[in-house]
């Protein structure tokens, strides 16, 4: 993986979001901020989150989805659980994927992070080709940008979110960062 023009990676699906503006002017892009999605809950496979990100999503396809009608929300990336990988905003772009959130006393973690959803549920193990193509992209993005933490959308978000959930396996993708390619 390496980045293609204007802060896409080479190898990703790309499918330009709606849901994205500028990043700050000066802001340094230094948290991967990991997340994870399935829509309908537990349901993997369909093309529901790309909708949704997509503001395509129709919510009237399943009783779980009327919830979201009206809501704005991408990501920069999404790692199916096959491996797969979609891009969905440009790296110098914010992604709208944190809300409100919190990281060492900074606000706003859109401004500063890098969105990784993961195919999943909070409350499920992920897939080892998941892992596989996580891991790739973090070094990829540890190589263009000043990428200093890893955290979890429910490290900057405690009082509302659990994802990526208690089945992420952080020593697992930590030690693969920490051998190198």
């Amino acid at each position: 993986m390496q980045m293609e023009g204007k802060g896409w990676i080479a190898g990703a699906r790309c499918v330009l979001s709606p849901n994205r503006d500028g990043r700050p002017p000066g802001t340094e892009v230094s948290l991967l901020l990991l997340h994870s999605i399935s829509l309908p809950r537990g349901k993997y496979g369909g093309d529901a989150i790309e909708r949704l990100f997509t503001n395509r999503l129709d919510t009237a396809a399943h009783p779980s989805f009327a919830e979201l009608a009206g809501l704005r929300v991408s990501s920069h990336f999404l790692v199916r659980r096959d491996g797969g990988l979609i891009q969905f905003v440009p790296l110098a772009e914010r992604a709208w994927h944190a809300g409100a959130s919190r990281w060492r006393a900074r606000e706003r973690c859109n401004d500063f992070a890098v969105g990784v959803e993961l195919e999943g549920v909070d409350d499920r193990a992920f897939a080892a080709a998941q892992y596989r193509c996580l891991e790739k992209l973090v070094r990829n993005l540890q190589s263009l940008l000043p990428l200093r933490a890893i955290a979890g959308h429910s490290d900057v978000a405690p009082d509302r979110k659990t994802d990526p959930g208690t089945h992420l396996d952080w020593a697992r993708l930590l030690a693969a960062l920490a051998r190198g390619p």
